[in-house]
């Protein structure tokens, strides 16, 4: 007796190890949004997976359960007498056999039956249509209902069988009692599987849902642990202790009575099986969501969770890719609002809400680069290549001051106007501006066929936010912005790369030693004449590769050669 307890469960943990293996089969290899892209294999793979899951259970089960009916009964029909179990009445284990692999196979058939036509709407790839996600999650229930039909039809057989071998009514009343618990414990196993055979196609007819209602609540499982585990149980000690106080059933005899003990065996066991398998049915989608959820937490917002389950773990799988959606909308919309403005300031506008805000900013680096001859390039060239060559242009730009911790403040037409040290404060802005300037500079020579000016200059400036409360902007304002801008335009007359101010090689430290004093000049709209300064590989060149830097004699015979009663253009 004890041999066959301990091979019923060896067969129990080999079937739910063998579910537990189709369901990472057909479930954890695919994220909600590889469903769409199912090869014809894939399908055949995962719906031949559906109907193993199917079979196995309700084979599985039906003889699982049919053995321990089998055995209770004829303890029950001998007053618990251990020694006489083996004494096996071969007409009634013919009528119980014949009746339970009838029930078995009817229960299998009914079941394959029920899931035919979505399998079939599986297979072909088509679109979920309206009410299809409603039906799969009924299969599970219209299983039962097969299940219980299936344990009635065989309850018929045995009558047939029994009338037809010359048994009796004794007999007959104890196996429907039997049979009708047994019943009721095969349905909720039914039930458990079921859920878990269909999850592929409640994937496909779910996954273009937005929202989701739970139509099997966890509740109903927990109810389902409870009548395996303990009502069917108690109800089948119940029913043998009535049967023995009316005389329908023989009195125990001896010191232990078996069929009580059997009975507890079959309840653990029963209840283990059924816990183990409510157990992973929960925790299968929580162990999915607690995967997604640190996949989300290393950044990664494309992973989602295959929606499968009908209760309110599904409402939570569909809430989790909602959630996903929103936070990768809103990072898609903080990426472009950092594209627009800047990632610096874009951090800083969501660090300090909607207030506008803004500071004086004493040291600042400002660098203004703009492109010579862009009128007559446009002129002359299509407008999709002048727009290609601008883009090339601007990411240069972009690139060269992020990695010296500026900013674009903005891109205007053929220019662009860098910061460094606003928003976020520099210990040496000036260097930085120059540095940025020198690099900007060799890139642009070798990378671009045009020519350019850019202006470094350095200083104080209003950096904040302005316009309307309900529509402003992040910018800067100050002399500084000024000069830069009218230092571009005199090194595009000059035609040398880069004119830095005095201020700005002043306040660079080490950075100053890169540069050379080419003189003075008055720009407009100042009244003190701005000190000049080149990077000192471009004086050299200026002086026809000579091996010393200019004097300011020869910068102001150089400059006076120059139309500088045109001066930059005002910012």
């Amino acid at each position: 007796m004890a041999g066959r307890f301990a091979a019923a469960g060896v067969h129990r943990r080999t079937l739910v190890e063998r579910l537990k293996l189709l369901h990472q089969q057909q479930i954890l290899g695919f994220d909600q949004q590889s469903w769409s892209g199912l090869t014809d294999d894939e399908r055949k793979r995962i719906a031949g997976g559906t109907i193993a899951v199917s079979s196995i259970a309700l084979v599985g089960g039906n003889t699982g359960i049919g053995l321990e009916t089998f055995l209770l009964v004829q303890l029950a029909l001998r007053g618990g007498r251990l020694s006489e179990v083996l004494n096996l009445d071969t007409a009634m284990m013919w009528a119980m056999v014949v009746a339970i692999v009838g029930g078995t196979l009817l229960n299998l058939v009914f079941g394959l039956i029920i899931m035919r036509g979505h399998l079939n709407w599986f297979l072909s790839g088509a679109q979920p249509e309206p009410g299809r996600a409603e039906a799969i999650q009924g299969i599970p229930r219209r299983q039962v209902i097969g299940t219980m039909a299936a344990w009635t039809i065989a309850l018929g057989i045995y009558g047939v069988t029994a009338i037809i071998l010359g048994r009796g009514a004794i007999e007959f009343v104890v196996v429907t009692g039997a049979f009708s618990l047994a019943a009721v414990a095969s349905a909720c196993l039914t039930y458990i599987f079921a859920e878990r055979a269909v999850r592929p196609l409640a994937v496909m007819a779910m996954r273009e849902q937005n929202s989701l209602r739970a139509w099997s609540g966890v509740r109903k499982r927990m109810l389902a642990v409870w009548l395996v585990s303990s009502a069917v149980p108690m109800v089948g000690l119940l029913a043998i202790n009535a049967g023995r106080y009316t005389g329908l059933l023989p009195a125990a005899t001896g010191t232990v009575d078996w069929v009580a003990v059997v009975v507890a065996l079959i309840g653990l066991a029963a209840g283990a099986r059924v816990v183990v398998l409510v157990g992973a049915a929960l925790a299968e989608p929580l162990d999915d969501l607690a995967a997604a959820m640190n996949d989300v937490e290393q950044g990664d917002l494309s992973t989602r969770v295959a929606v499968y389950d009908n209760s309110e773990l599904g409402v939570l799988q569909n809430g989790f890719n909602q959630m996903v959606d929103g936070l990768a909308e809103r990072e898609r919309m903080r990426d472009l609002f950092a594209r627009h403005v800047g990632s610096t300031v874009a951090e800083h506008a969501l660090a300090r809400g909607d207030e506008m805000s803004g500071a004086t900013t004493p040291s600042v680096g400002v660098l203004f680069v703009d492109i010579a001859g862009s009128t007559t390039m446009s002129a002359h060239l299509d407008p999709e290549a002048v727009a290609g060559l601008l883009n090339r242009f601007f990411t240069i730009v972009a690139e060269v001051v992020d990695e010296h911790d500026g900013f674009i403040n903005k891109f205007e037409g053929d220019a662009a106007l860098a910061v460094f040290g606003a928003p976020v404060a520099l210990d040496a802005a000036a260097a930085a501006a120059l540095r940025a300037s020198r690099e900007l500079a060799d890139r642009l020579r070798e990378e671009l066929p045009i020519k350019w000016g850019i202006g470094v200059s350095h200083g104080t400036v209003f950096a904040g936010d302005i316009g309307a409360q309900t529509r402003y902007e992040y910018t800067v304002i100050g002399d500084p912005v000024n000069e830069s801008a009218r230092l571009s335009e005199l090194a595009k007359d000059a035609r040398v790369p880069v004119v830095a101010s005095g201020d700005a090689v002043d306040a660079a430290g080490d950075e100053a030693d890169h540069w050379a004093y080419r003189g003075a000049f008055h720009l407009r709209g100042r009244v003190e004449a701005t000190q000049l300064y080149l990077p000192v590989t471009v004086a050299m060149e200026m002086t026809d590769n000579r091996a010393t830097v200019p004097t300011v004699a020869d910068v102001v015979r150089g400059l006076a050669r120059l139309p500088f009663q045109r001066v930059a253009r005002r910012r």
